[in-house]
């Protein structure tokens, strides 16, 4: 049996305000194995986006641990979880955060310059080849704001996968695109855990959530259904 790529232990996060502490996630557990495709679904508000920033050590745990591909977070300091980041995870955001000055291109090969995990001649050859695979070989040499929101979010998910990480994580990705556009990112998706990668992704889009290979829904902070999808139930 598979080890989990994600295995989340209890965890508790509080915020505070002045003297008041302010439960957001409330003893979530959870494990996720490689190649899941897991959509975490839920009001606003709930916890959800706090959640996901827990599995990217964006934010860290009141109490609790997360652990991800064999590595506790919160164990590592910032420079570390840095690191860690940059070779070991993509992230893909709402808004894109693609960098207004950069090509499109030059936005998937900066994430290479950071790591160095590639010889710098065989960046660009990875870079295209990933604009390639999200259908975007035509506008590398294109600005963010030349294109369209379906196709600078495709930009962000071949720069997610600049570094070649294990897991994906996406957090409302399709938020800001309409529907024919979300289609073709999710078939993205999709086609990503096909190949091995593992994702997981906060949506509110629940007819895309259903179409994932598992749903969490948090409410309250705490994990209230954890299910397979009818499409996973099926296959």
């Amino acid at each position: 049996m598979n080890q989990p790529i994600i295995a989340v232990t209890d965890l508790y996060k509080n915020y505070r305000a002045g003297e008041t502490e302010i439960p957001v996630l409330r003893g979530v557990s959870f494990d996720v194995t490689p190649g899941e495709f897991v959509a975490i679904v839920g009001p606003s508000g709930n916890g959800k986006t706090t959640l996901l920033n827990m599995l990217t050590g964006i934010d860290h745990p009141t109490r609790g641990t997360v652990r991800v591909n064999g590595v506790t977070l919160n164990t590592l300091n910032e420079d570390q979880l840095a690191e860690w980041r940059g070779a070991s995870l993509g992230i893909v955001f709402q808004f894109f955060q693609l960098l207004p000055a950069l090509s499109l291109l030059q936005n998937i090969i900066l994430p290479m310059d950071f790591t160095k995990t590639l010889p710098p001649k065989q960046r660009k050859e990875r870079a295209l080849h990933l604009l390639e695979q999200v259908g975007l070989a035509d506008q590398a040499h294109k600005l963010p704001s030349a294109v369209s929101g379906g196709q600078q979010q495709r930009a962000a998910i071949a720069r997610a996968l600049a570094n070649d990480p294990p897991l994906i994580v996406a957090d409302e990705p399709t938020g800001n695109l309409d529907a024919k556009t979300s289609a073709e990112v999710f078939d993205l998706f999709a086609h990503l855990t096909g190949q091995g990668k593992t994702l997981v992704m906060v949506t509110h889009n629940m007819e895309l959530a259903r179409q994932a290979s598992r749903v969490l829904e948090v409410v309250s902070g705490q994990i209230v259904r954890d299910e397979l999808s009818p499409r996973a139930v099926l296959a």
